[in-house]
């Protein structure tokens, strides 16, 4: 796997990029600002891009911004959000684009080098890895939230753990229950939400945010 870091703190980036090397991941580049992460992309075409939310110039969204326009001009790239920051209006708008090989890990939440690799090829092969915090942020900022009033706690964790990238046996496996239980809480959760339930999971998580959007 081929990747790009970009992230403007000279230690955490040097860092990213010994513990992916020694984890097999080839850094083909590393960069501190949007626009030499954009310019990488298109030079090297990565299978992933591992990006930071606040970056020069501005120190806000540019990060962020510059992945939205990766995923539009090369979405064959997969993009991983790592950041101390949830920025829930262009997040929205990167994991409501219809498609997967996108995550957003929160630097702080990651206490497992090998968890965070397997997040990175997930979003590589066109999975999603979304951190609980991040989703539940996305939904505390959704003009829509009322409709979400009617998922049970359960419901909720499930809808969590599936943001994540579990499939339906991981999460069976993860409350000791069995998977026909899992399906059940799924088949509910798109039925209070009126939608229909996608194939991959990575999708239908998708469906969700696109939903939270309107």
């Amino acid at each position: 796997m081929r990747v790009v870091v970009a992230e403007d703190s000279a230690l955490l980036r040097d860092g990213l990029v010994q513990l992916l090397g020694m984890r097999g991941v080839a850094v083909v580049a590393a960069v501190d600002d949007a626009d030499a992460l954009l310019a990488a992309v298109a030079e090297h075409a990565p299978d992933a891009a591992v990006v930071d939310v606040r970056m020069p110039p501005t120190q806000t969204d540019e990060g962020l911004r510059a992945a939205v326009e990766i995923r539009r001009a090369h979405p064959g790239t997969g993009v991983l959000i790592f950041s101390q920051y949830v920025e829930t209006k262009h997040a929205a708008e990167l994991l409501g684009s219809g498609a997967g090989g996108v995550g957003y890990l929160l630097k702080e939440r990651v206490v497992d080098i090998g968890e965070f690799v397997d997040a990175l090829r997930r979003v590589a092969a066109g999975g999603t890895a979304l951190d609980p915090e991040v989703v539940s942020q996305l939904l505390g900022a959704s003009r829509r939230g009322s409709a979400l009033d009617g998922l049970t706690p359960r419901e909720r964790e499930v809808l969590g753990l599936m943001a994540q990238g579990l499939t339906n046996q991981s999460i069976a496996a993860r409350f000791v229950v069995s998977e026909r239980a899992v399906e059940k809480h799924v088949a509910n959760i798109f039925a209070k939400l009126g939608l229909a339930v996608g194939e991959g999971g990575h999708r239908r998580v998708l469906a969700v945010l696109r939903y939270l959007e309107g």
